[in-house]
């Protein structure tokens, strides 16, 4: 790949750990609450939700505040817990709050960042809910590591359409061959890049089956520092 030069990178579940900064705002929205939830029983049934609500979005089937609510409301009647359409509200909105307070990172991002930074020009590109998105970059500390940033709200259009590509590569002032996208979601990330006409890396730390033999798949981000 010595052609490569730009980086992009998604955020959630490939540098930011989604799941366990989740799992810790629900923990003290429970607590204060008062809810007698187990939190990482909530989070085994909240992650599939919130991944299938996620790929709804990207479709742009559902909208931002039906994503926002719909996970919260569904994991609750999966556990058939009594709750409330305001008690749902406000938790979704505390959810939200709450998400930043902690920015625990993916293991190795910081390792495998430090090793690309001075070969490679890096950048996001997420889908993610632009104030949340920048808090999390900001918080983590991770902001210093990217020169751009696209978020799909200000690109108007959301991975894999190959419009927020074109947005992101645009305002890296990169060309596709010279660019290469690293990501968790297969259809998003994977092949909305590659639809695009740009490389892709499959970050896949649960070694999830996929049957193309021509996707590069990693477990782990440092495996990064081989490849490039």
């Amino acid at each position: 790949m010595e052609a490569i030069k730009h980086i992009f990178f998604d955020l959630d579940h490939t540098l930011w750990d989604f799941e366990k900064n989740s799992a810790l705002a629900f923990e003290k929205i429970f607590q204060e609450l008062n809810f007698d939830i187990n939190s990482q029983q909530f989070m085994d049934i909240y992650n599939p939700i919130n991944v299938a609500y996620w790929k709804l979005y990207e479709k742009n089937e559902i909208d931002q505040e039906t994503l926002r609510v719909s996970r919260v409301k569904d994991t609750f009647e999966a556990l058939n817990f009594e709750i409330s359409l305001d008690q749902i509200n406000t938790i979704s909105h505390l959810f939200i709050e709450y998400l930043t307070s902690n920015n625990h990172l993916i293991e190795g991002t910081i390792e495998t960042l430090d090793y690309l930074k001075d070969k490679y020009v890096l950048h996001i590109i997420t889908n993610g809910f632009s104030f949340v998105q920048d808090v999390k970059l900001q918080k983590s500390n991770l902001d210093k590591y990217f020169v751009t940033i696209t978020n799909s709200e200000a690109a108007g259009h959301k991975k894999p359409h190959e419009n927020i590509f074109k947005h992101a590569l645009t305002s890296a002032n990169a060309s596709k061959t010279e660019s290469i996208m690293i990501g968790d979601s297969f259809e998003a990330d994977v092949l909305g890049a590659q639809n695009f006409g740009i490389k892709a890396v499959y970050f896949n730390p649960k070694a999830e089956m996929i049957w193309q033999n021509q996707i590069i798949q990693i477990q782990s981000l440092t495996q990064l520092k081989n490849l490039l």
